[in-house]
């Protein structure tokens, strides 16, 4: 299967477009109006035909990227909390991951675009640091049974002590 990149998809769904603006400009003056506003009807409706095409993309990525992680989210239990709370968080930020790369790629909103980026950075540590916290084995929990906070505060990326979305999780 070929893949291909953004920007390569993108110049063809524009080149796309641009050619079906001129194939609505010629129809239309081959029928022998050539009226402006009858023009003009053409070209919007062959720019409302993209934007629909781009939104159905957008909202078929973003289906599938929910499938996944919901899918992912269903584990047969192992009879280790903590591996199990692991095995179904690390798909739920990939989840958001996916989902914020999509609104990367489809999206417009400037502010939106930034708060996409902190996500895909965010949560991409946040599933690092669930990771190593599983990975660490014996003495995180030797540790977690001496002050079982203590491996949450020392490894997690926002600063000192879980925090989720902007809000403090209770210790």
């Amino acid at each position: 299967m070929m893949l291909f990149s953004r920007t390569f998809i993108r110049k063809r769904v524009i080149s796309m477009a641009t050619t079906a603006s001129v194939a609505a400009t010629s129809f239309a003056m081959a029928q022998g109006s050539t009226s402006p506003h009858h023009v003009l009807d053409r070209i919007q409706y062959a720019a409302a035909s993209h934007e629909y095409a781009e939104e159905q993309a957008f909202l078929s990525r973003n289906a599938a990227a929910m499938r996944k992680m919901m899918a992912g989210m269903t584990i047969k239990p192992s009879g280790d909390i903590d591996r199990d709370f692991v095995a179904m968080m690390v798909p739920h930020h990939q989840g958001a991951v996916d989902m914020a790369k999509t609104e990367l790629e489809y999206g417009h909103n400037t502010r939106l675009r930034r708060l996409a980026r902190q996500i895909v950075a965010t949560q991409q540590r946040e599933i690092t640091v669930m990771q190593n916290a599983v990975n660490d084995g014996a003495s995180s929990v030797a540790q977690s049974t001496e002050r079982p906070h203590a491996v949450l505060q020392q490894s997690d990326p926002i600063g000192g002590s879980a925090a989720h979305d902007g809000m403090r999780m209770a210790q």
